[in-house]
């Protein structure tokens, strides 16, 4: 129809008329429209609109277990459960949760119980003196009976097994001293699915090992080495006799920088064989430069060193920076760069949130002669 030569003139705002012309309004239609004028109000206020509760990913569970895990007594483990006993989110061995402490600190402690267990959480934690106060904080205030706010599980040490996203026809598990919480979980699963395997376990002494007692149900396919008695570990101790052509093999290791670096160097050429790893501690300056960092709130500046980080830098004149994994995917240190450019070293942030002037001072660095950060 040409809507120019033949104008739309009905009328919107009033009840049409009726179909076969006897009323001007149909009645039927002035009706409904007369309940709708007193329904839909009423039903508005015994109904109102609430806000949609965000998911922010933290949950609050109750700490329903606590114990000493090595005989030095330095390392205790935390069992976690919902308060009222629903199922926990899934998880795979290697996963770890985001433990908000009540200072406000945020650390990351792997899982180390049994996946198969959907009602609880366990984690080990070693009390470390001198370090960040997120260890000393669990060992003196978290008891049985706490609450305790959690984000997780994540996971970014999965374990591949044989014939499910990985060629391994033989694992090996290289753990020392707490680096056996990621562990633990992967050996009971390569047990239970009768998978060749065998681990290697080491630590300054047998008091400072946890878990020896749970350990001990795999018999000689577990090797426990203490520093006190054979002396430091070779990368040859750690991945065990390994033929020239071994291209079923795959290690999986946690434990300090140092060890892991060896092992690397010792692989570097070994194509045929699958390493991973996880690490608790920051991982090595590579190709660093000096540079320096001002605060856009005072014009501080501060001198970020060729084999330190800008986040190490950064905690000299602001001790209050939050952090976690020092290694470049929580995210918790995450700043606002104003001036400068970065080289990001990360794993975690998207390009949009690069472009937008994020980045991770514990492991980026600088591609200019300065940083300012909206710190």
């Amino acid at each position: 129809m040409n809507h120019v030569r033949h104008p739309h003139e009905t009328v919107l705002d009033s009840e049409p008329p009726h179909l076969m012309g006897r009323w001007k309004r149909d009645p039927l239609m002035r009706a409904l429209t007369g309940i709708g004028n007193i329904w839909f109000p009423l039903w508005g206020s015994l109904a109102p609109l609430r806000e949609t509760r965000v998911d922010n990913g933290i949950q609050v569970l109750d700490v329903v277990r606590r114990e000493v895990v090595a005989r030095d007594e330095n390392v205790i483990a935390l069992t976690f459960a919902a308060p009222d006993g629903s199922v926990l989110p899934q998880w795979n061995a290697g996963a770890h949760l985001d433990l908000l402490l009540p200072s406000g600190r945020m650390r990351e402690y792997s899982l180390c119980g049994d996946p198969g267990d959907r009602t609880t959480y366990r984690i080990a934690v070693r009390r470390i003196p001198n370090g960040g106060g997120g260890s000393v904080e669990v060992h003196d205030t978290l008891r049985v009976g706490d609450q305790i706010r959690i984000k997780g599980p994540r996971n970014a040490f999965p374990l591949a097994l044989p014939g499910y996203g990985s060629r391994a026809q033989r694992l090996r598990f290289v753990a020392a001293g707490i680096g056996i919480t990621p562990i633990l979980p992967m050996v009971a699963i390569a047990d239970r699915m009768g998978l060749d395997w065998s681990m290697i376990y080491t630590g300054r002494s047998l008091d400072s090992i946890p878990f020896r007692e749970e350990l001990a149900r795999f018999g000689d396919k577990v090797e426990i080495r203490t520093d006190d008695e054979h002396g430091l570990p070779t990368a040859e101790d750690l991945t065990g006799p390994v033929p020239e052509q071994d291209a079923g093999l795959t290690l999986y290791c946690c434990g300090p920088t140092p060890m892991l670096e060896s092992l690397r160097t010792h692989l570097v050429d070994r194509r045929d064989i699958e390493l991973h790893y996880e690490r608790f501690s920051p991982p090595p300056i590579v190709d660093g430069t000096e540079f320096t960092i001002s605060l856009a709130s005072t014009g501080e500046s501060v001198t970020v060193a060729a084999d330190e980080s800008a986040l190490t830098a950064l905690r000299r004149v602001r001790p209050e920076t939050p952090y976690s994994c020092q290694q470049g995917f929580c995210g918790t240190c995450r700043l606002h760069v104003s001036a400068g450019s970065v080289d990001h070293r990360d794993g975690s942030l998207t390009e949009p949130e690069r472009d937008a002037g994020y980045f991770l001072p514990c492991v980026s660095r600088c591609r200019s002669d300065g940083l300012t950060v909206d710190v």
